[in-house]
């Protein structure tokens, strides 16, 4: 099949890759021509394991190629993916001015029947607006389809290709067709595909989101209960995980929530609760209660170190919001240091991935290092933000030559209570007793 995807995000290349390595020919189009120019140049501006290799091949062998040119890429296309930017507004709402801008654009452009999805992240409604705002300049027939993703960063292509579940809303026989004939191969192993109606497709996603979100803060919740009556986070969630009915996925306490989706989705379903006034009572909780886990780790250090933070120097592991990712979108490390530099502590950090796009924020406000153990040099302890899989098995000995003391704040449970008391380490984890031999 032709395929256009409009917007060369996250979504959007993952989208154009995956399907151009089933074969189809997919033409990408983006506003940014010096973005359009290194993807041309097979230059992949986002970190996704294994993208690199899918788009590399599909550029070569021609199914995939990149243009600023709408019209061609509409022309040549019968489906067209908007997976555009729903960046939220002041007030929680997701903001649809590029994808309802693109819309309208698609409107003077298609001359024959066309199937336009929804890839991006939007309310409920949204499938309305989009056919309404195509309609206002278009005489030919045209489908509008609501078909969310569910990519989770780092697994993202592995997603895309082996989908648990592919959910379509549509009100066309006609489109439904051409949907289950695009992604059969995608479902090959007999997972389902999902036909419903644009609204409850629209509200799957956020819904999908929301519910993990709430899992996960559920957890954060009771390792701060662990804290206080003894009990183990970790016991509790092997205890609990064993229940089909809970399942053992999102039981892992740490210092909350973040990354491009779970916050954004999280805040817009509450919007669109209080839009249909419908008081949403527990996303709220979970929303406040992730903003405090972010920054557990600071409050435990500065009860450490008596309140005492000036001139300290803190190692951070970790500053992607998750591990196989360079996105620092809502990520509790930037949390956890913002707070560090107003206390007027020193901050050094290293990530495999990520500190590219820290600098471009923090600038030199904080040290950077070029391996996990060079920054820790002199340090007076090491927070463990992200749980990147080289800081599950560290060298220790080389740890402590390093540091001024052997002091680990880990926001990710990544050692075992009794490793830490047998290399004597002050080990202050979540939601488990402190191992204190100082």
């Amino acid at each position: 099949m032709n395929i256009t995807v409009v917007g060369t995000g996250y979504v959007g290349l993952v989208t154009g890759t995956c399907f151009a390595e089933m074969g189809n020919h997919v033409t990408c189009v983006d506003i940014d021509l010096g973005k359009v120019d290194k993807l041309r140049k097979g230059i992949v501006p986002i970190y996704e394991p294994h993208l690199d290799v899918l788009f590399e091949r599909n550029v070569e062998q021609g199914r995939l190629i990149f243009t600023t040119q709408l019209e061609k890429a509409v022309n040549d296309a019968a489906i067209i993916f908007l997976a555009l930017p729903t960046p939220p507004g002041e007030d929680g709402s997701a903001d649809l001015r590029y994808v309802l801008g693109v819309a309208k654009q698609l409107g003077a452009l298609i001359k024959e029947y066309k199937i336009i999805i929804n890839k991006s992240t939007v309310p409920v409604g949204t499938a309305e607006l989009v056919r309404n705002a195509i309609a206002e300049n278009c005489t030919s027939e045209f489908s509008v389809i609501s078909n969310p993703e569910f990519l989770r960063e780092g697994f993202a292509v592995d997603d895309f290709m082996k989908p648990d579940r592919v959910v379509i809303g549509s009100s066309s026989e006609r489109a439904n067709k051409v949907m289950n004939e695009l992604y059969a191969p995608f479902v090959r192993q007999g997972n389902p595909i999902f036909f419903m109606d644009e609204r409850s497709a629209e509200l799957t996603k956020y819904a999908a989101n929301a519910f993990l979100a709430t899992k996960i803060t559920f957890m954060n919740e009771i390792a701060n209960l662990c804290e206080k009556t003894g009990a183990d986070v970790d016991q509790i969630r092997r205890g609990i995980g064993a229940d089909e009915r809970i399942g053992k996925r999102f039981l892992f306490a740490g210092i909350g929530y973040g990354g491009s989706c779970f916050p954004k989705d999280v805040q817009a379903l509450q919007r669109t609760a209080s839009d249909y006034k419908y008081d949403f009572r527990i996303l709220k909780s979970v929303m406040s209660a992730n903003d405090d886990q972010k920054n557990v780790l600071f409050y435990k250090l500065k009860e450490y170190f008596k309140g005492e933070l000036s001139g300290k120097k803190i190692a951070v592991w970790g500053l992607a919001f998750k591990p196989d990712t360079d996105d620092i979108r809502e990520a509790p490390a930037l949390h956890i240091i913002s707070s560090l530099l107003n206390a007027d502590a020193k901050v050094s950090a290293f990530d495999p991935e990520a500190m590219v796009n820290v600098k471009n924020i923090l600038g030199e406000k904080i040290e950077y290092g070029k391996d996990q153990y060079s920054i820790l040099k002199d340090a007076d302890a090491l927070v463990i933000a992200t749980e990147w899989s080289l800081f599950r098995t560290p060298e220790f000995e080389k740890i402590a030559g390093y540091m001024k003391n052997k002091v680990i704040f880990d926001g990710r449970n990544l050692y075992s209570l009794q490793q830490m008391a047998e290399l004597g380490f002050y080990y202050n984890s979540i939601g488990r007793k402190i191992i204190n031999n100082e």
